[in-house]
């Protein structure tokens, strides 16, 4: 019912990363190129680790609004190491990860966000999507989204989607395991 829905779909953010095409996985499983289309989004946010030009050119056609980090196999030097994002009341950094040390590690994740003077960190490089709160800040990590192979183990295919509003932000985790299954997490705004 319509006076049930008191508050207006927000803004669309994809999380996506560590595809190392072709050096680990071929190409994005069907599944999720057939999710991942053009002006559904208004903004992409790439962990890194693309792996080649052609994927990078696909990335930039989902919203006219992407922005890209470098992961520890990229090779452009046009890339940053870090950026910072301001959606409405958000304050987004993103980086890739590799630089963070030990990897994924919720304290080290924290403790960079906080130098960040972010709300939410977005870093990938452990191929595990993952939604953390520590310190009314929010770490996420979209995992690996063809899936391959990290290094330690074989990831689940995994990306996220954003939806911005004022005071929170819904977050959709899609994972491939045999079939496409979606997860949903809030983050309330603390400021």
């Amino acid at each position: 019912m319509a006076d049930d829905y008191d508050e207006e779909f927000g803004e669309l953010g994809l999380v996506i990363g560590d595809f190392n095409i072709p050096s680990r996985a071929s190409d994005l499983p069907p599944q999720f190129k057939d999710l991942l289309v053009p002006n559904k989004v208004q903004y992409v946010f790439c962990t890194g680790n693309i792996g080649n030009r052609e994927t990078t050119d696909w990335v930039k056609t989902l919203s006219g609004n992407t922005h890209f980090v470098k992961g520890d196999f990229d090779e452009s030097k046009d890339i940053p190491e870090t950026k910072i994002i301001q959606i409405g009341s958000w304050k987004l950094a993103l980086v890739h990860g590799h630089q963070i040390i030990p990897a994924g590690d919720d304290e080290s994740l924290y403790t960079f966000l906080k130098e960040m003077e972010a709300d939410v960190l977005i870093t990938g490089f452990t191929g595990v999507a993952k939604v953390s709160a520590v310190e009314k800040k929010y770490i996420i990590n979209p995992g690996s989204v063809t899936g391959g192979f990290n290094g330690q183990q074989q990831s689940i295919p995994s990306f996220l989607i954003l939806e911005f509003k004022k005071e929170k932000i819904q977050v959709f985790i899609y994972t491939l395991d045999g079939e496409v299954k979606i997860d949903k997490q809030e983050l309330p705004l603390q400021k």
